[in-house]
């Protein structure tokens, strides 16, 4: 297993626009993809995208796993996105808590308002294309995940300063009214 560093924002990669991936599936793009696997599943994260290990190229993963909070029709296979595009937003959205691995290590939750449902077109890690319409927390995870390939952090798009706190309040405040 090989974790990477998650790149803290503030730095310049981040907000650069990711490189399209061409001439996969190749053994990088599965090494890639396997960093990004193993560095979210440490970091206890649902998503990453290469940018934050310092790979500048559209490729993001994500992954709902089960937690004892965590609503079970939330739960979601790990997927891989390869050049994805959203190619269609419902006009119907909702603000949720959101926090990143890259933004003081997953330590600060704030509201960001997004569309409910999208449909999302990538390749997968065959290089095969395929198109999936979403709602939900995996709709929200790969938002999230897409604006860091075009170099845009959650911190960007919060609907309240004054509602960010740190992972122990959110915990506190959020997570145990939910229960």
């Amino acid at each position: 297993m090989i974790v990477k560093e998650i790149i803290q924002i503030g730095n310049p990669i981040l907000s650069q626009k990711s490189e399209s991936v061409k001439f996969f599936p190749s053994s990088e793009h599965k090494k890639i993809i396997k960093d990004l696997t193993d560095t979210m599943r440490a970091s206890n994260l649902v998503g990453i995208a290469a940018c934050q290990i310092w790979i500048n190229k559209r490729i993001f993963v994500t992954e709902i796993r089960k937690t004892p909070t965590r609503d079970a029709k939330d739960i979601d296979v790990l997927r891989v996105y390869i050049n994805p595009k959203i190619i269609w937003k419902s006009k119907s959205e909702c603000t949720i808590y959101e926090w990143c691995g890259s933004v003081a290590y997953s330590k600060l939750f704030a509201p960001v308002k997004r569309p409910k449902k999208i449909i999302v077109e990538a390749y997968d890690q065959n290089g095969k294309k395929f198109q999936r319409k979403t709602d939900g927390l995996l709709a929200r995870v790969i938002q999230h995940e897409y604006d860091h390939l075009d170099g845009i952090a959650f911190t960007e798009k919060v609907t309240d300063m004054r509602k960010i706190m740190s992972s122990e309040e959110y915990k506190k405040r959020i997570i145990q009214n939910k229960k």
